[in-house]
């Protein structure tokens, strides 16, 4: 099979996810101590190169990264302070809206604490995958303080 055509990666691997929220607190509150990531540092930025990089001019951002215990990718916080930024529709069906998924050894436990908790989900409890690559697994969307899509997955046991 000829190499020609094949685009050859320059990416070293996923780093972070961004979402951005309208309040740092309440979704560190919500991460940490709700999801149990782990907050690895936060900072208001004023810098010239962040506002270089998200393209705004004189961008005032708080920020906090946070990380499950046992290391992996970053989630990282953004709060606009400069430009204030508008809530958005963040339905699931809507093209530039996203989900970040968290694997669960029981999903049932997880969903009853985060239901006891007030978490709002779009189902009535965990459901089961019957098809394709996760089939045997469960699955449940829900939702953080400001809308954004999560799920929880429980993957099919190991045969």
């Amino acid at each position: 099979m000829s190499d020609v055509g094949k685009v050859q990666p320059d990416l070293s691997g996923m780093h972070h996810t961004g979402l951005h929220v309208r309040d740092i607190e309440r979704s560190i509150a919500f991460y940490r101590d709700l999801i149990g990531l782990e907050l690895l540092a936060r900072r208001e930025s004023r810098a010239d190169y962040v506002a270089d990089i998200v393209g705004y001019p004189g961008a005032v951002l708080q920020m906090a990264w946070l990380r499950h215990p046992s290391g992996g990718p970053i989630l990282e916080l953004l709060q606009y302070v400069e430009p204030a930024g508008r809530p958005v529709d963040t339905a699931t069906p809507n093209p530039g809206t996203a989900h970040v998924c968290f694997g669960v050894p029981d999903i049932q436990a997880t969903f009853e604490r985060l239901r006891a908790a007030g978490v709002t989900f779009k189902s009535d409890g965990p459901v089961a995958i019957t098809h394709g690559v996760n089939q045997g697994g469960y699955g449940i969307y829900f939702t953080d303080p400001d809308g954004i899509t999560l799920e929880l997955l429980q993957p099919r046991p190991e045969s």
